[in-house]
């Protein structure tokens, strides 16, 4: 069923940010067409952030609508990652937006992350939950309940310990199998076409049948992937925050220090830290 909406009809306003639909539909439009048009919406510094969570946990219902407003480009840079599904835009951003609200109503002061770091995995989620209920092909009751099990339980330990929790950490509370929660939430992902371009330089576009691997090798590598995804949810916030920055997002260290605000020798130091971290914990699971 789809989720409530955020969007009315025209006329009306985007009820979680007073934006007229108008306004909004064509703002998301242009994410289709020619990339983020930020210009008529705000945007907040790290104190106006800070600031306003404060008067939030006061009571303050109005600052809540205000962190809102003031993190829609965040729904739509994360939507853009989304575009190439034939999803429809309103309905993702919709989705973005439950989820950025959910972010803004957990997001805890006292941890050291930012507001960003902390909202990105949660809209993500929200709008691949979505896309997941939305699935075409079907997957068994059991599976279906164990992966949605899973995820319940890792958003409640993330909201506990401020990080991604471990496959066996989910495995240990749902008391079953590591490869059980492994081969559910393999279930429900959403599948991708064979022919789906993932790389274009102008010339003959590369698909996603031309990167799949010899089938002898597939159970070796999913075991790796496994190992290296475990890993990584092992890393503390700054280090994986780090190391997505640096190899998922292909930022150099001059660029991650200025995002993260530290020096360029600090991130160096991190970075070398993050991996020698993350070979060790590769170790300890093999």
């Amino acid at each position: 069923m789809f989720p409530p909406h955020i969007l009315s009809r025209p006329g009306d306003t985007l009820c979680c940010t007073g934006i007229p639909y108008r306004e909004a539909t064509s703002v998301i439009n242009k994410v289709e067409i020619c990339g983020v048009n930020t210009a008529k919406l705000p945007v907040l510094k790290n104190a106006q952030m800070r600031s306003l969570f404060v008067s939030l946990q006061k009571g303050d219902y109005s600052a809540r609508q205000q962190l809102i407003n003031g993190n829609l480009r965040l729904v739509l840079s994360v939507i853009q990652r989304f575009n190439n599904r034939g999803e429809c835009v309103d309905d993702l951003f919709q989705v973005g937006c439950i989820g950025l609200m959910k972010a803004i109503d957990n997001f805890d002061l006292s941890q050291n992350v930012k507001f960003s770091t902390y909202a990105v995995p949660m809209i993500i989620g929200e709008i691949r939950r979505y896309l997941r209920d939305n699935n075409p092909i079907r997957v068994s009751r059991s599976l279906r309940d164990v992966a949605y099990k899973a995820l319940q339980v890792r958003d409640e330990l993330v909201n506990k310990n401020a990080r991604e929790p471990t496959v066996a950490e989910i495995a240990e509370a749902l008391q079953v199998k590591r490869e059980e929660v492994v081969f559910a939430l393999d279930a429900i992902q959403e599948p991708v076409s064979l022919f789906e371009p993932i790389y274009h330089d102008g010339g003959d576009p590369i698909f996603v049948m031309d990167q799949i691997g010899d089938a002898k090798q597939s159970d070796k590598i999913w075991l790796e992937e496994i190992a290296l995804k475990e890993a990584l949810h092992r890393l503390n916030v700054r280090e994986k925050s780090i190391l997505n920055l640096r190899f998922f997002e292909g930022k150099t260290q001059m660029e991650v220090a200025d995002e993260i605000g530290i020096s360029q020798a600090q991130v160096s130091r991190l970075e070398k830290a993050a991996l020698k971290n993350l070979r060790k914990y590769i170790k300890e699971d093999n």
